[in-house]
């Protein structure tokens, strides 16, 4: 019989819809914007998925189930269908980093074959600064930013990957586990360092790996080049909405053409004027209201590949309904995209991103009138 630890941080992820880059430290503020908890249907997404594929599957070990009370693990299991629950620790009215610590060390003393969590990059510092090398960690992935190599994919994914590590499938792997300062996040700066390794089941089609620290390299003719090409697009539609997305490479197109763009926000154009700044879900979708024709500027995370769902929640399955997936412009410079084989996307919206998945290939703009296809995978 197989021994998992499972364990949810209620509020991972409020912070992304309303533009606050994260939640550590400002939930109550992100509740005041009309923010909603996320992580549980997360984790609700992949249990499901996981007990549809041990119901298949005759070859599956059984598993039991170490976890919190209420929202932080019992309420989802149950829902899930998921019986054979054992709580090993009351969750409070308010949870907080020290009881997903003190989950996780009753999950060690108990045993366990792996620590299963719902979260980001907050939630996994915190259970490997107590797992530590020692006990495999895989998250199911619901937090704002998720740069480090221990989540899933998808939530779909995650379970995939749960069953084949339980089966024998797929071995361990060590990953990097990333601490960014969320207040220099917030007010526009990128401060990541690496924090530990974990272990963590690996296979490249479910894992994702972590963001790559190093500096992307100059190729500042590509970007130069790429800007080229945006600003001609933009000046002859003058009437057209461009929202651009976060990252270096977007910033230094847009500070190429003139536009102040933040850094890590959410950012709006037309007729190369900024119309909107740092924008949260609700301002863009009113936004959008005003402009009928609407383009939406993206680059992929370096060597994660993801193009939605990892740092750009403000750019919700409504938001990108209301532009048009077939209004997407993906950019990389030539060098980021020798690291980056693949683009991901992962919205929470099951149907939208089958929709993306669905073409394949996406043109990715590398240079002024060139582009090069990219494989699209689930």
């Amino acid at each position: 019989m197989a021994r998992i630890g499972f364990v949810i941080n209620p509020i991972a992820g409020m912070g992304g819809r309303v533009g606050l880059k994260g939640t550590d430290g400002v939930e109550a503020k992100a509740a005041q914007l009309g923010a909603v908890p996320v992580a549980n249907q997360r984790a609700l997404e992949a249990l499901r998925e996981l007990k549809r594929l041990l119901d298949q599957d005759a070859q599956a070990p059984p598993i039991q189930w170490l976890t919190c009370t209420g929202e932080m693990g019992r309420d989802a299991l149950s829902a899930a269908g998921f019986g054979n629950v054992q709580t090993v620790h009351t969750a409070p009215d308010r949870c907080s980093a020290e009881d997903t610590r003190q989950a996780v060390r009753s999950f060690v003393a108990s045993g366990i074959d792996l620590v299963l969590f719902c979260g980001g990059d907050g939630t996994a510092r915190d259970i490997c600064g107590v797992t530590h090398e020692e006990t495999p960690v895989l998250g199911i992935p619901a937090g704002v930013k998720m740069y480090s190599g221990v989540f899933g994919v998808t939530p779909r994914r995650t379970a995939e990957a749960v069953l084949r590590f339980l089966k024998g499938e797929i071995g361990l792997a060590d990953a990097e586990v990333l601490d960014l300062d969320e207040e220099k996040y917030r007010a526009d700066e990128w401060a990541v360092r690496l924090y530990m390794s974990a272990r963590t089941p690996f296979e490249p089609a479910q894992i994702q790996v972590a963001k790559i620290l190093i500096a992307e390299e100059a190729d500042e003719e590509a970007k130069q080049a790429i800007s080229e090409q945006l600003g001609e697009d933009i000046k002859t539609g003058a009437e057209t909405l461009y929202v651009l997305g976060p990252g270096t490479t977007v910033q230094s197109i847009a500070h190429a053409l003139g536009i102040e763009k933040t850094l890590l926000g959410i950012d709006a154009v037309a007729g190369l004027r900024l119309v909107g700044k740092d924008l949260d879900e609700r301002r863009l979708l009113e936004l959008l209201q005003r402009y009928p024709r609407r383009k939406l500027v993206l680059s992929p995370i370096g060597a994660q590949g993801f193009v939605l769902g990892r740092g750009n929640q403000q750019l919700s399955p409504a938001v990108i309904r209301r532009i048009g997936a077939d209004n997407i412009v993906v950019v990389a410079t030539p060098a980021k995209l020798a690291r980056t084989p693949v683009l991901r996307f992962d919205t929470g919206d099951v149907a939208l991103d089958a929709e993306m998945i669905s073409r394949k290939f996406l043109p990715v703009v590398i240079g002024y009138r060139r582009n090069r296809l990219v494989k699209v995978v689930a």
